[in-house]
């Protein structure tokens, strides 16, 4: 038999950043206290209404534009009925029939060994974007065998953003979801901290042998870790395939990521068709967006989202910005990469930079091998780093100047770390470890080996 053929289609779901909810004006707010953040709306009272927020169409306009997608300049919102505990109105506002952005493509880069050095630039095709409410938070206390339901995040504005199912291991995934990541953060329409739950995704898995139709899938829902996406996809296929070849049949279910015991475990069978019993919204009319051509002349530019006005104004992205730092400072287009994977190095590396005389392919050395890895040996942050840019840029000023040896620079570096406030200059010659010091020890124990000769 010709081997496996592994299938993953992602379907990834982006908190938009904004102040107010979707349709409500109740504030959105990460840890706030248990159903502070609930409006009538929210709790679907008789009677209220939505109002769509502006803002959030406008992310999911940016979002469609930077993935190379065509946005629709109609796009019609739906209900999808399906029992949510934590969702009051019994019903989800969707976009199910018409999305706002369709046909899209995301281009991600993973190295294909070890040591970073040689980069392949994949492509995964964008099926559509759709605007969708968030639902609340189920609190399970095993104690008193009892759920609580907290509504702070129900109705929260969403970019559920499809993709088809081009990818086929866990590395391509996570890649793809990182940089996806990288370009939401850099448009600045959703923070897309996992860890907070602003981006989670569903990966549907199947593994069919090559020439055959594509195997039962079964959906891994909710991983909140671009790690544990890696894990759960490579861990899934794998099941499938032991499972296929001791005989054994793959039941269409959706499953769930234990990440202490690094398996999927199974949550529900999808057996049968789940009838979501979609409808168009009745309470919202169709989303009328315009471009430069059809605006018309007498309308209130407040009112309306100008597709052309977001496209000019989008940043550069992730892969515009690595080319750029590959062509201004001559460094490796593996350590862009890294630059831009790190929150906040890369506006690091360029500050220091401009403070030292130092070589950029230098600088990069000491940004990746003793920074970032101390960073890491200390779980921090670029932004919780007790080295500034202007103190690790004064050290390399002194190291370029050639007035300590690396040597020393080193361990000025590690005296840096424990955040005392001294300058490099300062614990140099505290420590009287100048060039000119290692010198005069230098000529101390030469001149020692000469008289131990005469002696001899």
């Amino acid at each position: 038999l010709a081997p496996w053929a592994p299938v993953v289609g992602l379907e990834i779901h982006a908190q938009i950043s904004s102040n107010s909810k979707l349709f409500s004006g109740s504030q959105v707010q990460f840890a706030a206290p248990p159903n502070s953040l609930v409006s009538f709306f929210d709790a679907s009272l008789p009677g209220t209404l939505p109002v769509l927020n502006r803002r959030c169409v406008e992310a999911a306009v940016m979002t469609g534009l930077a993935l190379n997608c065509s946005i629709n300049k109609k796009s019609l919102f739906d209900r999808k009925h399906y029992f949510y505990a934590d969702l009051p109105a019994g019903y989800q506002i969707t976009q199910q029939r018409v999305p706002i952005a369709v046909n899209g493509c995301l281009s991600y880069s993973l190295c294909i060994d070890s040591k970073m050095s040689q980069m392949v630039t994949k492509t995964v095709r964008i099926k559509q974007i759709q605007l969708e409410q968030d639902s609340g938070k189920s609190l399970h206390d095993d104690t008193r065998s009892q759920t609580l339901v907290d509504l702070n995040r129900a109705g929260v504005g969403l970019m559920e953003v499809v993709m088809e199912p081009d990818v086929c291991c866990g590395e391509e995934a996570a890649a793809a979801v990182r940089e996806l990541q990288l370009i939401l953060q850099t448009l600045g329409s959703s923070q897309a901290v996992m860890a907070e739950g602003q981006l989670r995704v569903d990966a549907n898995v199947s593994v069919h042998h090559p020439g055959e139709p594509y195997g039962v899938r079964t959906e891994v829902k909710n991983i909140n870790s671009i790690r544990f996406l890696a894990k759960a996809i490579d861990y899934e296929i794998q099941r499938q395939i032991e499972e296929l070849e001791n005989g054994g049949t793959i039941l269409n279910e959706t499953r769930a990521f234990d990440s202490k015991l690094g398996c999927t475990v199974p949550m529900r069978d999808k057996e049968g068709k789940q009838d979501y019993r979609f409808m168009p919204e009745p309470n919202l009319p169709p989303l009328i967006l315009y471009d430069t051509k059809s605006l018309p002349a007498n309308m209130n530019h407040q009112q309306v989202i100008n597709i052309d006005w977001i496209h000019e104004r989008l940043p550069d992205l992730p892969s515009v910005k690595r080319k750029k730092l590959v062509e201004k400072y001559g460094i490796l287009p593996e350590h862009s990469f890294t630059l831009l994977n790190e929150d906040g190095l890369a506006e690091f590396f360029e500050s220091v930079v401009k403070r030292t005389q130092m070589k950029p392919k230098k600088v990069i050395g000491w940004i990746l091998n003793d920074l970032l890895s101390y960073l890491k040996q200390h779980s921090l942050t670029v932004k919780e780093s007790p080295v500034s840019s202007f103190l690790l840029g004064d050290l390399l000023n002194l190291l370029e100047k050639k007035e300590i040896s690396s040597t020393a620079a080193k361990q000025v570096f590690a005296e840096l770390w424990k955040g005392e406030g001294k300058t490099p200059l300062e614990i140099v010659k505290e420590q009287k470890l100048g060039l000119l010091q290692d010198q005069k020890e230098l000529e101390q124990i030469c001149q020692a080996v000469i008289d131990g000769q005469e002696n001899e």
